[in-house]
């Protein structure tokens, strides 16, 4: 009988691309996905734990489902994903309401378990299993029909950050057999995808080998590059551990590449990327970062910067603030720092609130301004961008340029897939705005 399902869906992109292979999974069993959270037969929460109250955020979004569905069938509710990985027993035990926890390295495991579940007999499944997980989707297709779309290539991580529950709730690092993950390409290629992002917890850290052939990362961009189809390639999330010779090449050699590198640092002080176990130092970031430049100037970086880490001092920060002038950090992320239960970090003293406060705000400050100083560069330019969709009751269309950037512009034609010719006329901090000048590229 069919039935309808609503993912809910919390943090990172893997996270994204996890629901989606979750609808394709138990569409299998008779269960369509639905646009409407009021009247569902299962509704799943994909949960992160990697930001503050992750855990109470979960809760919260239970009791809105309650509220939902008062005085109405009640749903299977599954709380699935990193907080179900990290929190299991806490998730049943404190709210009767949760009928299913699965971890993230489960879900092949997931028609099983909705086609078996009673009422009133709760269910934990958070076993490590990578390799049967892939396996499994590997025999569903990918359904996703998007113009951009995310492929995920590798999970886990070994290296142990302190701040960090990632190895805790994604287990080690595996990568994907290569073949497998090309098979899935040519899938998102015959459904429409115009653009793939490859994704990882560290993503960098790709290594696969088989009959003696070693895979990484750069030969998996070098293999999409291939199809004509693909437009643009991404990756994202990367370590400055595993940026190796082969893949900074890749910025001179690669065309469909992205001229736009996500490279988390956390800190600029040596003291404090050694307290937080990162395992580089500021000069090897910056290494790297002048390598990809002379390369490729064009490149631009973005950054994950933890603030107010315990034991960060005014040195430490003033350290930080100099890689800023150093690096003209993109679209960057910038925290103060929280504890994450089961990390090493949690165990530490937390500095004063207020000061970490101040800190951030003095960061994020250098951070804006350098975002909206690269969008107003923008201005009165033209700039080829990739039309992802029609903005939603607007004749506008939403595209992204070869930074992630937001643009939107208005047009009448069927251009949705195509890459196209924007002048942009002005900008804010987080979009370009723009007028159409000519389709540049088919789709």
């Amino acid at each position: 009988m069919e039935k309808k399902v609503f993912i809910k869906t919390f943090g990172c992109q893997m996270n994204e691309y996890d629901s989606n292979r979750i609808y394709d999974s138990i569409s299998k069993i008779g269960y369509n996905k639905s646009e409407d959270q009021n009247n569902v037969d299962c509704y799943i929460l994909n949960t992160c734990h990697i930001r503050d109250k992750a855990k109470e955020k979960v809760f919260h979004e239970i009791g809105r489902v309650k509220k939902i569905y008062r005085g109405k069938t009640k749903p299977v509710v599954v709380v699935a994903g990193c907080v179900a990985q990290a929190e299991n027993q806490e998730v049943l035990n404190r709210d009767p309401y949760v009928d299913i926890v699965i971890g993230p390295q489960s879900y092949h495991k997931i028609n099983d378990i909705l086609k078996t579940y009673v009422n009133k007999k709760k269910i934990e499944e958070t076993e490590f299993d990578s390799v049967s997980k892939f396996r499994y989707y590997d025999g569903i297709e990918n359904k996703n029909n998007s113009v951009s779309a995310y492929l995920t290539i590798q999970e886990g991580c070994d290296k142990f950050c302190h701040f960090c529950v990632v190895p805790y709730t994604r287990g080690p690092e595996y990568s994907r057999p290569f073949n497998q993950i090309i098979n899935e390409a040519e899938q998102l290629v015959k459904n429409g995808v115009k653009e793939i992002t490859l994704l990882g917890q560290n993503v960098n850290a790709y290594y696969y080998k088989e009959n003696s052939k070693l895979y990484k990362l750069s030969d998996l961009i070098a293999y999409l590059e291939k199809f004509n189809e693909i437009k643009r390639i991404r990756y994202t999330t990367s370590h400055p551990k595993d940026m190796t010779e082969d893949l900074i090449e890749c910025y001179k050699n690669n065309k469909k590449l992205m001229p736009f590198v996500h490279l988390p640092i956390q800190s600029g002080s040596d003291r404090i990327l050694k307290l937080m176990n990162r395992k580089h130092k500021v000069k090897d970031y910056l290494d790297v970062y002048f390598k990809i430049k002379k390369l490729n100037p064009d490149v631009e970086f973005s950054s994950d910067f933890i603030i107010g880490y315990p034991g960060e001092t005014e040195k430490d920060f003033s350290d930080t603030m100099a890689l800023l002038e150093k690096v003209r950090f993109v679209n960057s992320f910038s925290f103060i720092f929280s504890p994450r239960p089961g990390t090493t970090a949690a165990n530490l003293k937390i500095i004063n609130r207020e000061i970490a406060k101040k800190r951030l705000a003095i960061i994020q400050e250098k951070l804006f301004k350098n975002q909206i100083e690269l969008n107003k560069s923008m201005e009165n330019k033209n700039i080829e961008v990739l039309v992802e969709n029609k903005m939603l009751g607007q004749n506008k269309l939403f595209g992204r340029n070869k930074y992630l950037s937001s643009v939107i512009f208005e047009s009448n034609e069927n251009i949705i897939g195509n890459l196209v010719d924007v002048k942009i006329i002005n900008s804010n901090q987080n979009t370009l705005f723009g007028e159409i000048r000519k389709k540049m590229k088919a789709a």
